[in-house]
């Protein structure tokens, strides 16, 4: 997604024009950058399309943000008694469209504030004494103006915008679609005439707003096609009148280019006051720039199953938070909970944030993943307060290098899946189908304990009962390695994550019991609550064999801890390496 900057003389102003029957478009217009929002990255300007249908009844559509507050209201007065208007109709709400409306409703006493139900709630919020101002809609609910007006109603939530609501009109087969069908551009141009030349502008726009959430999109197309629509009014950017069917087949083709990309990142994130969600958009342009697909998943509208199902999927995940009272939200904490029990440990990893006046939140979330042994894929990312346009070039760069990290992550365990399947050694092969139990070895050094994640363990007498292990010098062999040294063997339960903890080798220092429920044994080694049972052991025999020694031991007590459950397994196709 290329960039071209644009740098014009004219001032911000409202154009304004007859569109259809009894209906009239105010673009608020700025010929230079508007934010620094990605979105707004090429620089070539942008309107704020607002319509005004005056039939019987009259309502106004998408008012636009402050930016353009005053020079709107101006020019709308020209055209409307504001003690006349019946409806605004929002198709959704941000602070800034908060701020006009702050403006505008004490001017207009009379008018009924149309939303979805979200918006709904988040107007309420910050405005209480507007809640008897306020009508939800609900998917085809409808509006009857008079005059043929007849407005339908059609809900279509996204991770971005989750209030989202599209209006149609079938008095002029107008179909109001606010964040949809846009455009960053600003043209004396009403209507996309020459629809060609504006195939990069859209494409960016898509790529910016709609290629994360394209799950989502895809859904509000076929909620949309019911309707005869002969125009798209847009929030932003020309009128679609002349390229409707072709601009709509673009958003179906790129979304499914979206799905067909090999590798699929979840960008999991919470927004307490937007600026998390820019953050979210900037780090996704960078992958989807390197040919990444996204998949974002807004904790605060996703239940447990979506974001289960994001995760399982998925190659690699970045989740995003906001820092409330000093800590992560709820939803947040859900999700990370979500991705720690079921994620694998191989896939990549990120982590970004926004913040007022503290950032516990990103630290909270990358010490998790760092202790569970994920890999991440960029330097953490923490914001405060609005993002900067060199944080935004940041994220990119960061979306740009967790997508070389991935496809390079990716390319390795091909190259590993090859030797292993192809070139190795059949009977390498053959000594890797050799399954062992998954086990954690506890042992005591004084007052320090220690433990090493094995599966090199099986039976090796009945009477006494007794067990061999094998087990390298860097797994701290020297404490089990002595004639009559104790040591507990915990067999571990399938299903639970009991091995990360002791998933690198143990070295003098580390503590992983610390987040472990443990009990003492009467040998004075540890046995882990979670284990499906336990051996209490002391060595009787050694024999060092190659790179390791083995190591023979009698059985003195045990216990199985859960009745239900099965055994933990290690499976591999290699018996040259783990």
């Amino acid at each position: 997604m290329s960039t071209t900057t644009l740098i014009p003389n004219r001032k911000r102003d409202v154009q304004v024009a007859e569109i259809g029957q009894d209906t009239t478009i105010l673009r608020s217009r700025t010929w230079e950058r508007l934010k620094f929002e990605v979105e707004y990255s090429r620089q070539k300007g942008t309107t704020a399309n607002s319509y005004l249908i005056q039939a019987d009844k009259k309502a106004l559509i998408d008012p636009p943000g402050e930016s353009f507050t005053e020079i709107y209201l101006q020019e709308l007065g020209q055209h409307l008694d504001f003690t006349t208007l019946d409806y605004i109709i929002l198709g959704h709400v941000n602070p800034n469209r908060r701020a006009t409306l702050e403006v505008l409703l004490p001017q207009a006493p009379n008018a009924t504030l149309i939303c979805s139900r979200p918006a709904a709630n988040a107007l309420k919020a910050v405005f209480p004494e507007w809640e008897s101002r306020i009508q939800t809609v609900r998917s085809e609910d409808t509006l009857d103006l008079g005059g043929g007006h007849d407005l339908t109603f059609v809900t279509v939530p996204t991770p971005r915008w989750a209030d989202g609501l599209c209006t149609y009109d079938s008095a002029t087969n107008i179909l109001y679609t606010d964040k949809l069908f846009g455009a960053h551009i600003c043209e004396d141009t009403l209507f996309d005439k020459d629809w060609k030349s504006l195939d990069a502008e859209r494409r960016y726009y898509f790529d910016c707003l709609h290629a994360p959430q394209s799950k989502q999109v895809e859904a509000i197309l076929e909620k949309i096609a019911v309707f005869p629509a002969k125009t798209y009014a847009p929030a932003h950017g020309p009128i679609v009148n002349y390229s409707v069917s072709r601009f709509t087949y673009d958003y179906q083709q790129w979304c499914q280019n979206q799905k067909s990309q090999e590798l699929t990142v979840a960008l999991i994130y919470a927004s307490a006051y937007g600026n998390t969600a820019i953050l979210a958009g900037a780090i996704a342009n960078g992958l989807i720039e390197n040919g990444v697909n996204v998949e974002s998943i807004n904790c605060e509208l996703a239940d447990t199953e979506e974001i289960t199902r994001v995760v399982e999927a998925c190659d690699g995940l970045i989740i995003g938070s906001p820092t409330l009272g000093g800590h992560a939200p709820t939803q947040i904490q859900t999700a990370l909970g979500i991705i720690l029990s079921i994620a694998a440990k191989t896939k990549l990893a990120g982590v970004f944030g926004s913040y007022g006046w503290s950032g516990e939140a990103v630290d909270l979330i990358e010490n998790k993943f760092k202790d569970a042994n994920y890999r991440l894929g960029f330097e953490s990312i923490r914001v405060r307060f609005t993002p900067t346009p060199e944080i935004l070039k940041q994220c990119i760069q960061s979306g740009a290098l967790f997508a070389q990290n991935l496809k390079e992550a990716k390319k390795l365990r091909t190259s590993r899946h090859v030797v292993t399947e192809t070139h190795i050694d059949r009977t390498e092969q053959a000594v890797g189908r050799i399954v062992g139990s998954l086990c954690v070895v506890t042992t005591r050094d004084g007052d320090t304990h220690k433990g090493v994640l094995t599966s090199w363990v099986s039976q090796a007498s009945f009477n006494p009962p007794g067990i061999m292990i094998a087990i390298a010098d860097e797994q701290n062999a020297d404490l089990i390695c002595n004639l009559e040294d104790k040591f507990v063997l915990n067999i571990l339960k399938e299903g639970r994550n009991v091995r990360r903890y002791f998933s690198r080798h143990s070295t003098l220092g580390d503590n992983p019991f610390v987040n472990l429920s443990t009990k003492t044994a009467d040998n004075g080694c540890l046995v882990l609550s979670e284990a499906l049972s336990y051996l209490e052991c002391t060595v009787k025999n050694r024999i060092k064999s190659g790179e390791r020694w083995l190591i023979y031991a009698v059985v003195d007590n045990g216990e199985v801890l859960e009745n239900e459950g099965l055994t933990a397994v290690e499976h591999r196709k290699s018996g040259s390496h783990y």
